[in-house]
Parts: structure tokens; sequence; C-alpha cells
């Protein structure tokens, strides 16, 4: 698959938005335009009718994309390379759509820098994922994170 850094994108950013597409792929997944589209997720399923089947927001999206996401589709995800606590606060006493069912998924921050490290303008990447762990390859460096799940609820 080849991506394409958006001039206002960080490489964390780009880094979480790859990995999230690779932990959530299934038939119909696309990267939409993201971060330049401000009505649509980074990462966007949709089935064979276009009907969305799941929103794979990337960052710290606010409550409100989360409660409009959870209301258009079944599954609603957050991946986030930022700090995990902050995000958890952010959405507290907010109204969220089913809040409990949306989970939120951080990383080793630093894996995110060393892969966000890595990159260069054409690189390959080899992902790997054992249970919550992943583990990369570019060119000849490896690393490991961790991924882990955070509720709502």
């Amino acid at each position: 698959m080849r991506v394409a850094r958006h001039p206002s994108e960080t490489a964390e950013y780009m880094v979480t938005r790859v990995l999230a597409y690779a932990l959530e792929y299934q038939d119909g997944i696309a990267m939409t335009d993201g971060v330049s589209s401000g009505d649509e997720p980074a990462v966007l399923v949709r089935d064979l009718t276009g009907r969305i089947t799941a929103w794979i927001e990337v960052g710290m999206p606010d409550a409100g994309r989360l409660h409009r996401a959870r209301k258009l589709a079944p599954r609603v995800a957050v991946y986030t390379h930022r700090d995990v606590r902050q995000l958890l606060a952010q959405y507290a006493g907010e109204k969220i759509h089913r809040a409990d069912d949306i989970p939120i998924f951080s990383f080793d921050r630093a894996f995110i820098d060393a892969l966000a490290g890595a990159i260069e303008r054409r690189t390959a990447l080899s992902l790997q994922v054992s249970d919550r762990e992943l583990y990369a390859h570019v060119g000849d460096r490896a690393m490991q994170g961790a991924v882990t799940e955070h509720r709502l609820g």
C-alpha cells in the first residue's frame, strides 16, 4: 500500500494512521483524506452497498465527532499516539452515543517515535502482530511495541 503524508500531518500521526489501518484491516477498508477533510475519519470501512460499517479515528478527536460517528457506524474506534489519560479526561462527562462500545487504543510512545523516525520518503514497512504486541521492520531496523485497549465506560 502507498501512503502519502499530508503537509500538515506529523510523522507520528501518519504512522498511527497506518497502524490503525493494518490493525483494522478488512474488506472495504480505505484511508480517507483525513486531515484535509474535516468530516471524515482517518480510516473508513464500507460494505458492498456503500454503507459505513466502521469509523476509525486517529489522534485526539473531540467528543462530538465520536458521538456523530457512533450514530453513523456500528463500529467506532480511536487509535492515539498521544497521552491516553488526557484523551480519556477530555471525554469524561461528555455526551457520546454508546460510549462504552468505543475502544480507545494507545501505542507505546517510544515505539511510535522510533517508527516515525525511521520513515523516509520511500520506505518499506513490514508489520507483524501477535496479541497486543507489534513487531515492525523498516529496512534493517526492527522495533517492537504494544497496543493497549482502553474503554470510555
